[in-house]
């Protein structure tokens, strides 16, 4: 019944130019809302809801455009975020995305065109336009979560300007492959039609590891006459791989000389992911300088995960390592309905656009965990053997249900030719209501909260092309978490948690392609919770956090033959008052960079580096806290038109084989990064 109600809606409602998806603006696109130039994005719909130039946002954003994701090769977003400086992967357990976000660690903040996308897995690419990662409390636009930021993919929509047709066969050394075909075509004149599909298999260093992806997205769009425009796309998603918790540590550091070995049990290990999303949206004007914005998302999502996985440190380099299991059962259904009002006014000489938002949501969500009984309770590492599993009875069974209501208001305000101001109001009505059904007997929970969220921005433009920046943001995050599975008897009686951001920067468009950008920030958490280094199923409180830094980034072309996107970041993320306690997973120092020079018509080469310093793979409260050594890594590329439609391209990464260990979940779960390999790609357009 839901699904049929969810379809009523969206067939009538859907987004629009003040929530619009950006795309690029060649002519034909149906719905433009946002424009890039190689490396380089001019503006967003992401940062207002509004289409704004990024020189006039006042706080940190970072573009990944469809052109830098194809030339990197990117197939997962962590293939994307490792080289946005301020933003560190996690492992997500094998079997999710999970980052930390200026020292915010989190499963939930990614959306889609602007709407909450939280289940916890592996996102793809393949129907993508760009990502836009967004640095900062954000809750005036998204809502509650984003403590550190939010990650919005942009989906491709259709183009009434010409038929056209692309696919793309990709391989790599360790054995993996994808295919992908994206098919765009017109419909009368004032409609078009776009299919994005892909087909994957996974494969790695790590011994046992495999998978497949499979998804496709057909999209619709089409032009009502006058000003409004409408469009409907609907993603089926069915992935299946191996859960792999990487390695233990051994004397607070990765444990070395066990780079492929598995800690899992082959074929147990396994997660799945069958999806379903509807999308739809609507926009137009109703009067001169007034439009409006709707779109509706239903997402039907089933999941299932089984891992046997390190539960602690090895005992030795020739000793063993104690093992633990769990399966763990998850169904959700979405239903999220945003509409936007966006009046262009003027009061004497101060121009302003102003927009009115709603927002509704209902999440309903089911889960259980079975604890696995192992027949051995450890692994040997001079004589690996695989111990066999059973799963035992229910330890939890949660079914629960939150119902989101949400408003918001924010000006954008033009002062002159010197002087914008960004200020909003957001109020949320968070409800949830569930049951733990485990253990017996059964405990219902609820609880309801209300937030107001402000943000506030000063923006002073010295020249037309350089804009200096101060900026006051807020968001919460309530008790139920970025996953809402329960709420403890404890919890249900403790106020949400705060993020609040101050933020000055600076925005320089060098050149009409070159973007040049640096911020300083501090973000403060207040009646903080981080998963338990002891055990990292429950959380501890630790008061108050703080996060401070320094973001610099340059993105765009030095010449008409030479792009580059790079970033730099320092982050000092503490317990208030206490810097021996270092939040888990945030690296002092990142550094990134990636290059393209055409040689000539035909040939393009490609250098990346990544690098991170030292980090906490949990939160350090005593010195016995694992320690991820920092690393380089070097990567290549080299491209090659064959044709005016075919084109070559080799990627090689971590080109100088370095060893190192990229992220981790806990202290005893640390994900080894793959040797140097290379991954081989035909494209062709038509």
């Amino acid at each position: 019944m839901r699904f049929l109600l969810a379809s009523a809606v969206l067939t009538i409602a859907v987004p629009t130019g003040a929530n619009a998806q950006e795309t690029p603006s060649d002519l034909g696109v149906i719905i433009v809302t946002g424009q890039t130039r190689g490396y380089v994005a001019i503006n967003s719909v992401t940062a207002t809801k509004t289409d704004t130039p990024l020189i006039n946002v006042p706080q940190s954003v970072s573009v990944i455009t469809r052109e830098q994701l194809d030339d990197q090769a990117a197939h997962s977003l962590s293939d994307v975020l490792r080289y946005v400086p301020g933003v560190t992967v996690g492992q997500g357990e094998g079997n999710r995305d999970q980052i930390t976000l200026r020292g915010q660690n989190t499963t939930a903040d990614f959306f889609l065109d602007g709407v909450r996308d939280d289940v916890q897995y592996y996102r793809g690419l393949y129907n993508l336009e760009r990502v836009d990662v967004l640095k900062g409390p954000y809750a005036l636009i998204f809502g509650r979560g984003g403590g550190g930021g939010i990650v919005n993919r942009v989906q491709k929509t259709p183009n009434d300007a010409g038929s056209f047709a692309s696919g793309r066969l990709s391989a790599n050394t360790f054995g993996a492959f994808d295919l992908s075909a994206d098919v765009n075509t017109p419909i009368g004149g004032k409609a078009a039609f776009r299919l994005n599909a892909v087909y994957e298999e996974l494969n790695n260093h790590r011994d046992f590891y495999d998978g497949r992806r499979f998804a496709v997205n057909p999209h619709l769009a089409a032009d009502l006459g006058g000003s409004w425009r409408a469009g409907l796309s609907y993603e089926y998603i069915d992935d299946t791989r191996v859960t792999d918790r990487g390695v233990p540590s051994l004397n607070s550091r990765p444990i070395e000389g066990y780079r492929d070995q598995f800690f899992g049990v082959p074929g147990v290990n396994r997660t799945t992911l069958q999806a379903h999303i509807l999308k739809a949206r609507i926009d137009g004007d109703i009067a001169p300088g007034l439009s409006v914005s709707t779109m509706a998302l239903y997402g039907d999502f089933d999941k299932v995960y089984a891992n046997v996985f390190p539960n602690g440190p090895a005992t030795g380099q020739t000793g063993s390592v104690p093992l633990a299991a769990y399966t763990d059962p998850t169904a959700r259904e979405n239903l999220l309905v945003q509409s936007n009002l966006l009046w262009e006014t003027r009061t004497g000489p101060v121009d302003h656009r102003i927009l009115f938002g709603l927002e509704y949501g209902d999440q309903t969500s089911a889960n259980q965990r079975r604890n696995g009984v192992l027949s051995t309770s450890s692994l040997n590492l001079v004589n690996p053997v695989f111990p066999t599993v059973t799963f035992g009875a229910l330890v939890r069974d949660t079914a629960s249900t939150v119902e989101t209501v949400s408003a918001y208001v924010q000006d954008q305000i033009s002062l002159g030719e010197r002087f914008d101001a960004v200020a909003g109001l957001r109020f949320d009505r968070f409800d949830i209501k569930g049951t733990d059904f485990q253990p017996t007997p059964d405990r219902p929970f609820s609880r309801t909260d209300e937030k107001v969220s402000p943000r506030v921005g000063l923006i002073y433009k010295a020249r037309p092309d350089l804009s200096l920046y101060a900026s006051y943001s807020r968001s919460f995050l309530p008790r139920s978490g970025d996953q809402f599975l329960s709420l403890s008897t404890t919890q249900e009686n403790l106020e949400p948690e705060l993020f609040t951001n101050t933020e000055v920067g600076v925005k320089w468009q060098a050149w009409p392609n070159l973007i040049l950008t640096a911020a300083l920030f501090q973000l403060d958490r207040t009646n903080a919770t981080t998963p338990d280094p002891s055990n990292p199923t429950l959380t501890i409180n630790v008061g108050k956090t703080r996060t401070q830094g320094l973001e610099l980034s340059a993105t765009g072309n030095i010449t008409d033959r030479w792009q580059i996107s790079a970033g730099y970041a320092w982050q000092d993320a503490v317990l208030a008052g206490n810097d021996f306690v270092r939040l888990a997973q945030v690296p002092e120092q990142q550094f990134s960079l990636w290059t393209r020079y055409d040689v000539n018509e035909r040939l393009g080469l490609g250098l990346g580096v990544t690098h991170q310093s030292d980090q906490f793979a949990a939160i350090r409260t005593n010195n016995a806290t694992t320690r991820l050594p920092g690393f380089v890594r070097g990567d290549a590329a080299a491209f090659y038109d064959l044709s005016d439609t075919v084109k070559l391209q080799v990627n090689v990464e971590n080109l100088f084989d370095e060893t190192y260990f990229p992220d981790a979940h806990n202290n005893a779960n640390i994900s080894t990064g793959a040797p140097r390999n290379a991954r081989l790609t035909v494209s062709a357009r038509f």
